[in-house]
């Protein structure tokens, strides 16, 4: 019998409960033992749970209990989750997560006591809730090098964009329902300013690449300035808007990050990912593109990825090579260094004055508004030419090129 801890009861924490009891038989057949939560750290008091026994305010209770082999942190934030997780892991017990900002932010550190302390960290849920992405790209994929991840990870700005685009509303209106749905808490920084997606674009990174990818030093743009007008705009042209996180390796070894809106081509895979659903594609040498698609977020989604890592540690496989190394100074380039197109919306110029800037390549909206696409570049040298047109920019969206 293998017993577990879970920290934390709110949603991911008590989906994984409920899977635990629910699908008992099925774990302990898959795991080959029986798997049981022997404790739940939590603040609140649930006197109306029928196993109110098992909470737990005092981590200690968990941490000093010999019977306690596996963790599961679903607190989320990085304090307490991060002294929880480093004083379990130092103290010979496996961890499994689905807290982004946690793995992203100390997830080099808590690797290396992993393999240090001869226990797993694992962090499935963290990236694609309910999608597998972190073990293929370590198993399945391991035969390739990856050159480059991008897509949309995140279903709450998806599901904005996706009412914007199918039912013209706006960017304040979409937001409200969101939050109606429960698809976005209260406060939707972190998920419309892009800071969710960046997190996770930031694991994919560093887990693809071997090296340590800093969160804080990946550009980052949300939604918040897309416009009913934007969309508009870029459906007469035949793309929609998404959020894209996008991650590229470059000749000579550095990685490129970032998220941002982007227009994304109609007849492009990830143009029709709607609603909540996250896609993320991933380019290897070997075997071209592969794309993992589904729920990105939610309880029982997210629980089961959760679930999923637990089994993995009680049938006794070696996640110790989920690692990255340090990364040297100047390991991240530029993201202005990487070959985009643009989509700009523009007054108080014409459309010769655009293409004597940008040539005659340049692709122009039917519209009355002057909307067009520039030829790709380097974005540095797209942003000197924009200098020099003049005029007035209301909107400038990246435009996603064919090998992307």
């Amino acid at each position: 019998m293998i017993q577990i801890a879970i920290l934390g009861y709110g949603t991911v924490g008590s989906g994984v409960y409920e899977i635990a009891e629910k699908n008992a038989k099925s774990i302990k057949r898959k795991s080959g033992k029986e798997v049981v939560v022997k404790r739940i750290l939590d603040l609140r008091e649930f006197d109306d749970h029928p196993h109110k026994e098992l909470f737990t305010k005092d981590f200690d209770d968990i941490l000093n209990d010999s019977d306690i082999s596996i963790i599961v942190e679903t607190i989320g934030g990085l304090e307490p989750a991060y002294r929880f997780t480093k004083s379990a892991l130092l103290a010979g017990k496996s961890v499994v997560t689905s807290n982004k900002e946690l793995v992203a932010t100390h997830g080099t550190e808590l690797l290396r006591i992993a393999r240090e302390q001869n226990v797993n960290y694992l962090f499935e849920a963290s990236v694609g809730g309910g999608i597998p992405i972190i073990r293929p790209l370590n198993g399945c994929l391991a035969a390739n090098e990856i050159t480059e991840i991008f897509g949309i990870l995140n279903g709450t700005t998806n599901y904005i964009l996706t009412k914007m685009i199918k039912d013209g509303e706006s960017f304040a209106d979409a937001l409200r329902q969101a939050q109606e749905k429960g698809y976005a808490e209260r406060n939707p920084e972190a998920d419309v300013e892009g800071h969710d997606a960046c997190r996770k674009i930031c694991i994919l990174a560093s887990l693809a690449f071997g090296k340590a990818v800093d969160a804080d030093k990946i550009h980052t743009e949300g939604i918040t300035n897309i416009t009913s007008e934007d969309v508009r705009e870029a459906e007469g042209l035949g793309y929609v808007i998404k959020l894209i996180g996008y991650t590229k390796k470059t000749e000579d070894g550095r990685a490129i990050c970032r998220v941002s809106p982007m227009l994304v081509p109609e007849d492009n895979p990830l143009s029709g990912v709607e609603d909540v659903f996250n896609a993320i594609m991933v380019r290897g040498d070997s075997i071209g593109d592969v794309m993992f698609y589904g729920r990105g977020a939610g309880k029982l989604p997210t629980a089961s990825a959760v679930v999923a890592d637990v089994i993995d540690i009680v049938k006794g496989a070696d996640n110790k090579n989920f690692i990255w190394d340090e990364a040297p100074e100047g390991y991240m380039a530029c993201y202005k260094e990487a070959v985009v197109s643009l989509f700009v919306r523009a007054k108080g110029v014409t459309k010769d004055d655009v293409i004597n800037v940008f040539g005659s390549e340049t692709e122009f909206a039917h519209s009355d508004e002057l909307c067009f696409i520039t030829p790709p570049a380097q974005e540095k040298e797209l942003d000197k030419k924009l200098e020099t047109l003049g005029g007035e920019i209301i909107s400038r969206i990246r435009v996603m090129q064919e090998e992307e």
